[in-house]
């Protein structure tokens, strides 16, 4: 897979897309309404940056049910995996990450409640 250095760095350097990222690379996978929630940012606001990463080719989704789910690309080639995996252990400890994390962990009707839509 072929990503564009410009494009990546692009993404990384909005600061709701670094923090997706950045929960996506810590929890694997998630779902549209816990970024919403981690984050603290409307869901049209998520919505249009994961659309972004999306077409950027850094993120791939499934569906389930009435679930989007979202996880950083497989595929991405070896330089851009290693700059991701660098980005969260270097963030993983300072704020905003940290609040995103702990948001997220005590996040109540996670993905597979029926009100998590």
């Amino acid at each position: 897979m072929s990503i564009d250095p410009s494009a990546f760095y692009g993404a990384l350097a909005h600061p709701t897309r670094l923090r997706t990222l950045m929960l996506l690379g810590r929890y694997s996978e998630l779902c549209v309404c816990e970024l919403t929630y981690a984050i603290g940012v409307s869901q049209p606001h998520i919505s249009r940056h994961l659309a972004q990463l999306r077409e950027q080719g850094l993120v791939t989704d499934r569906r389930a049910s009435t679930w989007i789910y979202y996880r950083i690309n497989p595929a991405l080639p070896d330089w851009a995996k290693t700059v991701l995996h660098e980005t969260q252990t270097g963030l993983q400890s300072s704020q905003p990450f940290i609040d995103d994390t702990t948001a997220l962990s005590t996040m109540p009707n996670r993905p597979d409640a029926p009100r998590c839509a």
